[in-house]
């Protein structure tokens, strides 16, 4: 026996859940009843009547009552025989109403033919359905959360569970029949909930446990392009999924994938390598035609001057393209004999139809090394003939280091010329106390290593060497002489005698008396007299001495004979030399002791 409302909820065209559950709640326990007399009759039970008239918007029907029971004819669908007078149908007893009173000709028992199909069919249903069945049904409309499948009773297909990937739109399955797994029945809440998704992914098990026993590397299979990736292609060779890589799927160079192939393309791919435990297999397409690298070394001899298409700049060289499939790198280094590159860029751009030539071949890593400069004439080749030892030469200062000046001869050929041989005299700490960038000076050549590279320049060579008789004639050990003190060490001071010149006052020389600190005697750009105590030509150092201006010629004199208190000069400086004399200075021999 079922509950009025339920049954009456039929009647509204309302959401599956409720309208399903209402439907099957109103089946009786006892089945079809057998009318034996009026008492029989009850009121949400399934019994069996006779037409015995159809009109134009009901049909009665006689079920043994007092008075017979109506149908609405829109019970009948559209493309349904409508029934005939003396057809016997089952029907569900909806109501039974007092008739006293009543104007009603057709008597007051109301009737459901509809109702009554839906609950036989859901007990039939219950007889012989079971989770894990497959069922076939047709998608009948849309409802919240899914499809409602009519597989003899209608069904829920949740929208999750319609396909592998979620359709955009489910709606587009209306009308479609469907083959489905039945996941779940609640007799309880009388429903059934399926699956298509489950029962694909089963066949696609299936299927790709069957194809991994077919697959075998080195086949050439047919496939489908699912999907497309940065990195490369998806193919579904038939129930499982083969990566194509971007770099097997042509011999040449590839910006994206979707350059050689494009989503539900049908192409021919070669089985690679496949992992049977991660299900994995990976594909090629390039491995189908002869790789342009089996006969590179016949086609490219090393030396030869071939022409290419540069295909890509980065910052250490270029990628130039022989042919399809074969590309060769021009290291920047390779670039120009003569020309400081920065970046390639600055030379070739992408596009660029150039001619190069073959340096090396390694044909296992599929790596060719170009060159460019060798197309043109090496410079350095001939330099020793244009720049030879001893000529002078006119240059620009491009760059200054700390150990000298890099003179530009030509581009791309620079010549060394070391703070040692800028000048003769002056003591030089850094090029920039003589010479500045972009300036253009005479140098004479010194020497050159075409191997190496290198041309060493001089600036003081333009003139003749002053300490081979200039400065030993003009200084004569004894001679009192002005300078300007430039520099104050620990050890003494150094005398600017002229420009460029200087010679060493060790401290012990300074005065009389013995000195601590120099500047506490002298400070930078003072004048003073001196006294020259010796001229080293080999060493090119002259020592000073200020505290013996004062001493006459005869006290020198008296000094030789033994008869002077004062102290002598040794001719023989000191072994531990620096600055010219030695940070003891010179020997000074006194009667009876030395300091």
């Amino acid at each position: 026996m079922v509950d009025r409302n339920l049954i009456r909820s039929l009647d509204s065209d309302q959401d599956f859940f409720a309208e399903l559950d209402q439907a099957l709640m109103s089946a009786d326990e006892s089945g079809l009843a057998t009318i034996e007399s009026e008492a029989d009759i009850d009121v949400n039970s399934i019994v069996e009547g006779r037409v015995i008239r159809v009109d134009e918007d009901r049909v009665l029907v006689d079920v043994g009552f007092k008075s017979e029971g109506t149908i609405p004819i829109s019970e009948w669908e559209e493309d349904e025989a409508k029934p005939a007078i003396g057809e016997r149908i089952k029907v569900l007893v909806e109501d039974v109403e007092d008739a006293s009173g009543s104007e009603e000709p057709y008597g007051m028992i109301s009737l459901s033919k509809r109702k009554a199909e839906k609950i036989l069919a859901w007990q039939d249903m219950m007889k012989t359905i079971q989770e894990g069945q497959v069922v076939t049904g047709t998608c009948t409309r849309k409802i919240k959360g899914g499809l409602l499948v009519d597989i003899g009773v209608n069904v829920f297909l949740p929208a999750s569970q319609v396909d592998i990937r979620r359709p955009h739109d489910i709606g587009e399955y209306i009308g479609r029949v469907v083959q489905c797994e039945v996941l779940k029945i609640d007799e309880a809440r009388r429903n059934i909930v399926v699956s298509r998704r489950s029962l694909i992914e089963k066949q696609r098990q299936e299927d790709r446990e069957q194809l991994l026993r077919e697959l075998e590397i080195g086949q050439v299979r047919k496939g489908v392009v699912k999907n497309i990736a940065e990195f490369g292609a998806f193919v579904d060779l038939g129930g499982i999924d083969g990566l194509l890589h971007i770099t097997d799927m042509s011999h040449g160079r590839i910006g994206h994938p979707s350059e050689m192939v494009s989503i539900d393309q049908e192409i021919e791919v070669m089985i690679l390598n496949i992992d049977y435990e991660r299900e994995k297999i990976a594909l090629g397409m390039k491995q189908m035609t002869p790789s342009p690298w089996d006969n590179v070394e016949e086609k490219y001899k090393v030396g030869a001057t071939v022409s290419g298409k540069v295909v890509n700049v980065m910052s250490y060289g270029a990628f130039v393209k022989l042919e399809e499939g074969i590309e060769g790198l021009v290291h920047i280094s390779e670039m120009s004999w003569t020309k400081r590159i920065s970046h390639p860029n600055e030379l070739v751009q992408i596009g660029d139809d150039i001619n190069v030539v073959v340096l090396g071949i390694d044909k296992e890593k599929q790596e060719i090394s170009l060159g460019m400069k060798q197309t043109q004439r090496n410079p350095w080749e001939d330099v020793a003939d244009r720049y030879p030892e001893g000529s002078l030469i006119k240059g620009r200062v491009r760059n200054l280091t700390n150990y000298g000046a890099f003179i530009e001869l030509e581009e791309g050929i620079d010549g060394l010329l070391h703070v040692s041989d800028m000048s003769w005299t002056r003591k030089i700490s850094h090029p920039n106390e003589m010479l500045e960038k972009g300036q253009e000076v005479e140098c004479r050549v010194l020497s050159v290593d075409q191997e190496r590279r290198r041309i060493a320049l001089g600036l003081k060579q333009l003139e003749e060497d002053p300490w081979a008789n200039d400065i030993p004639n003009r200084y004569q050990p004894g001679e009192l002489v002005k300078g300007t003190v430039t520099k104050i060490t620990n050890f003494g001071v150094f005398v600017g005698l002229e420009d460029g010149l200087e010679g060493l006052l060790h401290i012990s020389e300074l005065a009389d008396h013995k000195v601590e600190n120099p500047e506490d005697v002298v400070k930078v750009g003072d004048e003073i007299e001196v006294k020259i105590l010796r001229v080293d030509t080999e060493d090119r150092k002259i020592g000073l001495s200020r505290k013996r201006v004062d001493w006459a010629e005869e006290d020198l004199a008296a000094q030789e004979g033994g008869e002077s208190d004062r102290p002598t000069v040794a001719n023989t400086p000191p072994k531990d030399l620096k600055g010219g004399l030695g940070e003891s200075g010179p020997l000074i021999k006194t009667e009876g002791t030395d300091r």
